[in-house]
Formats: C-alpha cells, sequence, structure tokens
C-alpha cells in the first residue's frame, strides 16, 4: 500500500484558496482571522486530514519547544509511585504549567539523551540518574540544567543539607549505653539485592543522596563514641514496601538485635514500623525507628513516625522556577526534624 504524502501547509492552502498566511493565522493567530472564518478554515483542515504547520519545524525557527525534560533518577513506572517523587513532580508542573510549557518524564536508566536533546528547552534532573553516562552528557549539552539533590558544575541547583539533617535526627535519639544503631540505607551499593554492606564498594558516592545521609549518620554516631560498622548497614535498591520489608526483617532478627534502626526513606521506615509490630516488638520500648523525607503517611502512622521532613513540592516548584529565571545558583532548602512517637 502506498503511502499518502504528508499535507503541507502549503498545499492546504492552495487546495482550500486561500494564503498560506491565512491558514497559519487560523492555527497560531487566531486574532487575525474572523470567527467565522477560522471555523471554515479549521473545519476544511479536518476534512482534508490536515492537523497544523509541523510543530518540529516550527520550534526549529522559534529556537524553543516550551517542553521540557525531566530525568527521573529511576525507571518511570518506579518513580511514579514514589511518593516522594510525585511530590516533587506536582512542585514542577505547578510552575510549568502556568508558563504554558510542558514535561517530558525521561528515566535515568535511559542510555542517552540524544534522542530528545533537540526536542527540549533543557533539563530537570530530579536526583542522580541510575545511568551515570547521562550525566556526563548533562554536562556537555549547552541546554539549560536544573539539578535536585546532587550538583553539575556551572548548572543551577536545589538541594538540602542531607548529610547534616541525618547527623540532626541521629543526635535526636536519646543516647543509652544499650543503644545499638543499624542504618537501613538506600542504593549504598552496585547490586539490585537487600543486602548488608559488609566490604563492597560505595556507589556513586560523591553525587549519592544515600551517601550523604550515611556520613551524616556516621559522623553524629562517632561524636557519641560510637562506630557504626558495615555489618550493620543494610543496602536496599528500592525505596519500596517488600524489599524494605525484607532488610527490616533481618535487622530486627539478627543476634544481637539493633535497637535503633536508621531508615533512608519513610517507605523503608514505615515498612520497617510494621515488620517490627509483626515480630511482636514494642516501637518505641524494644526498637526505635526514624526515617527520612516526611511523607503524609508518616504521620498517620501508630506510632507516628519521627522524621526529617522535607519539602518536596516547594522543591519542585524552586527547581522549575530557577529554570525559567535561568538562574545559576545553588539554593539549599530548609528542612525539620518532625517529632513522632516512634523514638
Amino acid at each position: 500500500m502506498t503511502k499518502r504524502p504528508a499535507l503541507t501547509l502549503k498545499k492546504v492552502a492552495e487546495i482550500i484558496g486561500v494564503s498560506n498566511a491565512t491558514v497559519s493565522n487560523a492555527f497560531n493567530r487566531p486574532d487575525q482571522l474572523s470567527k467565522k472564518k477560522r471555523e471554515e478554515i479549521l473545519k476544511s483542515c479536518i476534512e482534508l486530514g490536515y492537523h497544523g504547520p509541523n510543530q518540529a519545524a516550527r520550534s526549529l525557527r522559534k529556537g524553543t519547544s516550551d517542553i521540557v525534560a525531566l530525568i527521573l533518577p529511576d525507571s518511570l513506572n518506579y518513580m511514579v509511585s514514589d511518593p516522594v517523587a510525585s511530590q516533587f513532580m506536582q512542585g514542577v508542573t505547578d510552575i510549568l504549567e502556568q508558563n504554558n510549557i510542558n514535561i517530558l518524564l525521561f528515566s535515568g536508566r535511559s542510555p542517552s539523551i540524544n534522542k530528545i536533546v533537540d526536542f527540549v528547552d533543557g533539563f530537570i534532573c530530579y536526583g542522580a540518574p541510575r545511568n551515570s553516562e547521562l550525566v556526563a552528557q548533562l554536562e556537555k549539552t549547552t541546554k539549560k540544567v536544573v539539578t535536585i539533590d546532587f550538583n553539575i558544575a556551572n548548572r543551577a541547583s536545589i538541594n538540602i543539607d542531607n548529610e547534616q539533617a541525618a547527623a540532626e535526627i541521629t543526635n535526636h535519639i536519646t543516647q543509652s549505653d544499650d543503644n545499638i544503631f543499624a542504618v537501613l540505607g538506600l542504593r549504598l551499593i552496585p547490586s539490585e539485592q537487600v543486602c548488608r554492606v559488609y566490604d563492597n564498594e560505595l556507589l556513586d558516592s560523591q553525587s549519592s543522596i544515600s551517601h550523604r545521609r550515611l556520613d551524616g549518620y556516621t559522623k553524629a554516631l562517632t561524636e557519641q563514641g560510637i562506630t557504626l560498622t558495615n555489618e550493620l548497614i543494610w543496602n536496599v535498591p528500592e525505596s519500596n514496601i517488600k524489599l524494605a520489608a525484607i532488610a527490616a526483617r533481618e535487622a530486627l532478627t539478627t543476634e544481637p538485635r539493633p535497637n535503633v534502626l536508621l531508615c533512608m526513606s519513610d517507605m523503608i521506615a514505615l515498612s520497617t514500623l510494621r515488620e517490627a509490630q509483626a515480630l511482636g516488638l514494642r516501637v518505641p520500648e524494644d526498637v526505635k525507628i526514624v526515617g527520612f523525607d516526611g511523607i503524609d503517611e508518616s504521620q498517620r502512622s501508630s506510632p507516628t513516625l519521627t522524621t526529617v521532613h522535607q519539602n518536596s513540592v516547594l522543591k519542585g516548584q524552586r527547581a522549575a522556577q530557577l529554570f525559567l529565571d535561568g538562574s545559576i545558583v545553588e539554593e539549599i532548602l530548609a528542612y525539620t526534624v518532625q517529632q513522632g512517637n516512634s523514638c
């Protein structure tokens, strides 16, 4: 079957019997035509199967596409189900939609940004991508880039002080001689398995917020005279309930059993809370649990969760605003330690 050639604006104008400018105005500048004339032209275009000027060509002429690529650190399937990422995306869309700018979601597991770089005005990158090669490509692109929770030289960024926040919540726990600390970490080593860190090489230790949080825990404990060994640090490859439950149950059945669990996300902490209760442990009497992020569910749990609260909606709004402004600055947003009953 022979493929029908695409209709051009010039050809459509010829068929309808009007000028090229008249057809163009019907789609792009309706104020230049009477309502009746515009409706007649659009009706004729629909009958011909013509849906308007080529947007890619229009973008090239204009120099902008009004599309921003939002690069998520992991697979789209995983990220859109993550409550913290969802709050961040809400903040981004709040600002961009007000400015008639669309968002293209892009997976951090993708091999390259090359397929989309010519069709977007720039990139908002939420967390260091799983594929580290994307970072190198973002460093080289001439398009605008805003990073969140990690930095690229000479690019705008939005962060909180993850190390200080982790240290602060660790110090928030009442010191006791019988405290045994364990960490349920998030993507600490290059493994897709729930496991202890042991002597494995840390993953992306310079750019990972998980490692900044681990540094904060370690710093606070060292100042208390406590050594956190790698045998009591678990790697959870994704912040989800099922994987966190595996790590939590292993930690809670270790001898001697840790009685303070520092969790790198609220999802991990909430899963740990459920596992502790399933094992008949009282929280916080038998085991203290703290989280990180401050999602809404952390204050609906029983007991409520002690956690670091960061405003992810605001983080998304500021990232979008920095993109629009073109400012190359690093913003450090505030956080709070949210007191619950879990410690």
